[in-house]
C-alpha cells in the first residue's frame, strides 16, 4: 500500500459521484444539490454546469461535444443544448425500475447506463438487474442482465466494456460489437463469494470489494473504488491488486487526469447513505498524484 499525500480540491458538497477528467477540468455530479459541477486540477474555478431536478448522476458526452447526464430519480438521460437548457435524450424508465445509476459513453456516442436494480435507501433486498445502451438517436436497448448492482464502467483500448457490480464482489467484461451489442461475457476481476439474492445486511457482509465508481489507466489496469473499504484499489485483469489507495474517510467514485494524467480524484464521503448525506455538506474530492499516466 502506497503513502499518499491528498489534497482536498472541493469541499461542502452532500455527495459527489461521477467524476469526469474532460476539457482540462474535472467535471462531477453531487447528488442532493441536485448539480453537475466542474473544477480546474488545483480547485480553482468551481463551475455549475448544469441543475439537474431529477438528480444527476453518470456524465459523459456526445461526439458533437453535447453532455449527457443520468438522471436518477425519473430515469431519464437528459442532454445539454448549447443555450444550457436540459432536454430528453432517452427515456429508460420502461426498461429499468430503479435510479439509474453510473454511465460510460463511447467514442460513437452510444451510452451504457446502469441502476440500483432494488431500493438500496429503503433497505430492500438485494437483486440483480440490467444494463441498457442508449444510442446516439435516443433509442433505448437491454444488452445484459443478471448484474449485481452495475455501477462504475470503462471502455477499454481493444473494445471491451468493464462493468463493476458493487453487490457482485467482481467486475464483469463484455465485448462490444461494431452494433453497439454486448457478448463474450466473462469476469474481468473477482474479490470473494458469487452473489445471491438476500437482505441487504448479509448481501453487505458478503463483500470484499464493492466496486464502484472507476477509471482506466494507460496500461488497461483499473483504479476502482471500493465502497465498503474507504480506499481505491488498483487492479489488474484477473484480480491482482497492485497498488491500494486508503484514506480516513468513505471513497465512492473515482477518476484519473490532470495536466498529464497523473491526478487520482477521489469522491469521498462520510457513507453513502441518503438521510445521512442529504441535511450536511460534508462530502469532498481529493487528489493525489500517481507514477504513471491515464490512456
Amino acid at each position: 500500500m502506497s503513502t499518499r499525500t491528498f489534497t482536498t480540491i472541493v469541499s461542502e458538497q452532500s455527495f459527489t459521484e461521477g467524476p469526469r477528467w474532460h476539457e482540462g477540468r474535472l467535471w462531477f455530479s453531487d447528488f442532493y444539490t441536485n448539480r453537475v459541477m466542474s473544477v480546474l486540477e488545483d480547485g480553482a474555478d468551481l463551475r455549475l454546469e448544469a441543475k439537474v431536478p431529477g438528480q444527476p448522476s453518470g456524465l459523459g458526452w456526445l461526439p458533437d461535444g453535447s453532455l449527457l447526464i443520468a438522471s436518477q430519480h425519473d430515469r431519464l438521460v437528459v442532454r445539454r443544448e448549447p443555450d444550457g437548457t436540459l432536454v430528453t435524450h432517452a427515456d429508460v424508465s420502461d426498461l429499468i425500475t430503479h435510479h439509474v445509476n453510473d454511465m460510460v459513453v463511447d467514442d460513437r456516442g452510444r451510452a451504457y447506463v446502469g441502476s440500483f436494480g432494488f431500493d438500496l435507501m429503503g433497505g430492500d433486498s438485494v437483486t440483480s438487474t440490467n444494463l441498457v445502451r442508449v444510442d446516439p438517436d435516443g433509442s433505448v436497448t437491454e444488452v445484459a442482465d443478471d448484474l449485481w448492482f452495475p455501477n462504475g464502467m470503462a471502455i477499454t483500448a481493444d473494445g471491451r466494456l468493464l462493468i463493476g457490480e458493487s453487490f457482485g464482489n467482481r467486475v464483469t467484461s463484455f465485448d462490444i460489437a461494431d452494433d453497439g451489442s454486448l457478448s463474450r461475457r466473462g469476469v474481468w476481476a473477482s474479490f470473494g463469494p458469487e452473489p445471491v439474492e438476500d437482505a441487504l445486511a448479509p448481501a453487505m457482509a458478503r463483500l470484499v470489494i464493492a466496486p464502484d465508481g472507476c477509471a482506466l489507466d494507460a496500461d488497461g489496469t483499473l483504479w476502482i473504488a471500493d465502497a465498503i473499504g474507504a480506499r481505491v484499489v488498483h487492479v489488474a485483469e484477473g484480480g491482482d491488486i497492485l497498488d491500494e489507495v486508503s484514506t480516513s474517510i468513505g471513497v465512492f467514485a473515482c477518476a484519473l487526469g490532470g495536466h498529464d494524467g497523473r491526478t487520482l480524484f477521489l469522491c469521498t464521503a462520510p457513507d453513502f447513505m441518503e438521510t445521512n448525506r442529504r441535511p450536511v455538506r460534508e462530502a469532498q474530492i481529493l487528489s493525489t498524484r500517481l507514477d504513471s499516466p491515464a490512456m
